[in-house]
This record gives structure tokens, C-alpha cells and sequence, in this order.
């Protein structure tokens, strides 16, 4: 049975294709107010897990609930509560930005007297209302994608999910996308405070998603830094959930285990620190050097490892302890996951 606390509540989903198993045990539950990001290299399933939801795609078993609606058994009443943005941008290139949306709003049985304010809101909460008259296929990339949500807002869903809806984007525009997905969601988000992102709006959440009561939104992403600003994660990989939580939560998994190398040639320490005994994993992040140490070997290896270095005639700039992020862990655990 559904769980009515969650609008998205999917448990053991499994999709074959052939002999690949696309999406492997898979459960997925997420509250109104609440953004989860689903993460993972390209290939891990993240797509199908969203076709999966949307009923775009039968699982081979396994049950999945939108807002109380079997997916299976209601088809038509679970995606009358779905928004859904798809990677590729789907719209009609020879229409306007207006009559892309209108037709959406009509297909979907607004009445002419509805239509029309109701588009107009949502392209003054995306930031296209100005350009109301401009053919679809004329909009750069990041506002095709804007589009692209405001189609799937109009019906005022509860329920939205966003299949990599940033890839390929600048970076103020994915900014400006995760503005609006955060104004969105009736729960307030407390992402990292480095992130910098800012608040109010022209138009209240409670108009644009599903009639106040809050907005369930599922975004699968390669990227960590969107990740950081979901609620929940889920790291994917080979089709199954490896590991989810909180930020937070995630990366305190790794608490006490990274630290942060940097000097020169970045090579030769890179290779000097991959043959110290207490020292896991080493990865570049830009021109500096994550390590993974064994569990409470943080200081020996600080202790340790500039003597070496500089005695092969390298030169360390610091090495010093720092928090996790999440591409740490997400690389930590694909590699518990293979072995």
C-alpha cells in the first residue's frame, strides 16, 4: 500500500533490457517540500528510474505511487498530478513560447478562461515573459530549458521530475534553474552557505506548484555541486541506490579521512602519495590533490608524507585535513560497490 506521506513512494522497481539490468531493486520515497537528487555517472540508470516514475516505461516488478495513485492501475490520475522534463528538449520549435505552453495547458484540459493567466504566471516566475512571442526554437539552450519547466508547471503538478534538466547549460543559467526549483518547494532548503542562492520571487511557490501544499521534485544529476543543494541523495550506480542521505550525512562518512594536498610537479605528488601505505585513494581537484586515508591515519599521514615528498625533491604547499565532499564519497563508494 502507498504510504501517504510520501508523493512519490516507489519500492523494489526493477527494469530489464535483454540481459542489462537497467534499474536493479531500486526504492525511491520522498515527502512534499522536499528535493531529491538522484546521482550517478551517465549509465547508471538514472534515466530509466525516471521513466520508471512517470510511467513512461512498465517496471518488471515493483510497485510506484505518485501522490497516492498506483502508477500501474491509475495511470491517467497519477500523471495528472506529474511534471516532467525530460534531458532532450521536447517542445515545439515552430511555436512560440506561449503557444507551447498553451497547447500543454489545453492538452491537459484548461479552459480558455484559464489558459491564458495561468501561462502568464508561469512564464513571469521563469523569467520569459518577455519573450512570450518568441518561437521556441530560437531560445538559447538555457531557456529552452526554462520552457521546457514552465510546460511542465502549468497544470499546477505536485509532483515534478527533472531528468538532468541543467546538462549542457551555463552556469548561470543552471544557477538561475535552481533558483526556481528552490522558490518551488513550500519546505525551506538550507543548502551549503557558500552556495550563495537567493530567495524571493515575483510569484509565490504556493501559486506555481500544487495548490500550496507543497511540491515533491526529483532531479537526477551527474553533478555534485546541484546534489549539495538537494535535501536527500541518492548515489546510483549499476542500476541500484548504493548509498543516500543527507548531504550532510553522506559526506560525514568519510569524516576525518581527506586530506587536501597541494604544491608541485602535481604528478610527482600524485605519485609519491599513491605509495604510502595509510593513503587509499588520491584524485585531482583542479590543481590540488584529494587523499583518502585509512580510518584514523589522518595525522600520521600529515606527519609523514612531506618528509618523503620533499626528499624526492618535490615541494608541498600544505597538507592538511579538510571536511568530505560528496565526490569524495560518491568515488569512495563506487569503489566498495565494484569490489
Amino acid at each position: 500500500m502507498p504510504d501517504a506521506d510520501f508523493l512519490i513512494d516507489s519500492t523494489n522497481l526493477v527494469r530489464y533490457f535483454g540481459e542489462t539490468h537497467a534499474v536493479d531493486g531500486v526504492s525511491i520515497h520522498i515527502k512534499a517540500g522536499e528535493i531529491y537528487g538522484l546521482v550517478g555517472s551517465d549509465g547508471a540508470g538514472k534515466t530509466t528510474t525516471v521513466r520508471l516514475l512517470c510511467g513512461a516505461l512498465r517496471p518488471d516488478s515493483g510497485d510506484i505511487s505518485v501522490a497516492g495513485y498506483d502508477v500501474q492501475k491509475r495511470t491517467e490520475q497519477a500523471r495528472s498530478q506529474l511534471g516532467y522534463l525530460s534531458q532532450r528538449f521536447s517542445l515545439y520549435e515552430d511555436l512560440t513560447v506561449l503557444e507551447n505552453i498553451r497547447f500543454f495547458a489545453e492538452v491537459r484540459g484548461m479552459k480558455s478562461n484559464e489558459w491564458y493567466p495561468r501561462c502568464m504566471e508561469i512564464l513571469e516566475f521563469v523569467g520569459l515573459a518577455n519573450f512570450k512571442d518568441r518561437r521556441a526554437g530560437q531560445l538559447s539552450g538555457g531557456m529552452k530549458q526554462k520552457l521546457g519547466l514552465a510546460s511542465a508547471l502549468v497544470t499546477r503538478p505536485r509532483v515534478l521530475l527533472l531528468d538532468e534538466p541543467t546538462t549542457g547549460v551555463d552556469p548561470v543559467t543552471r544557477q538561475d534553474f535552481w533558483q526556481l526549483l528552490i522558490k518551488l518547494v513550500s519546505a525551506p532548503l538550507t543548502p551549503d552557505p557558500s552556495l550563495n542562492i537567493g530567495s524571493g520571487s515575483r510569484s509565490t511557490p504556493e501559486a506555481i506548484g500544487g495548490e500550496g501544499e507543497g511540491v515533491a521534485v526529483l532531479i537526477s544529476t551527474p553533478y555534485m555541486d546541484e546534489a549539495v543543494r538537494c535535501h536527500r541523495v541518492g548515489f546510483m550506480r549499476h542500476g541500484k541506490i548504493i548509498a543516500e542521505g543527507t548531504p550532510s550525512e553522506l559526506r560525514a562518512m568519510l569524516k576525518d579521512r581527506v586530506l587536501e594536498l597541494s604544491g608541485t610537479p602535481i604528478k610527482g605528488l600524485r605519485a609519491i602519495a599513491q605509495k604510502d601505505a595509510d593513503v587509499d585513494d588520491v584524485c585531482a581537484f583542479g590543481d590540488r590533490l584529494h587523499l583518502r586515508v585509512k580510518q584514523d591515519k589522518a595525522q600520521v599521514v600529515i606527519d609523514r608524507l612531506p618528509l618523503e615528498i620533499q626528499s624526492q625533491g618535490a615541494q608541498v604547499n600544505h597538507l592538511r585535513s579538510i571536511p568530505a565532499q560528496l565526490e569524495d564519497v560518491f568515488i569512495y563508494l563506487s569503489e566498495q560497490s565494484y569490489e
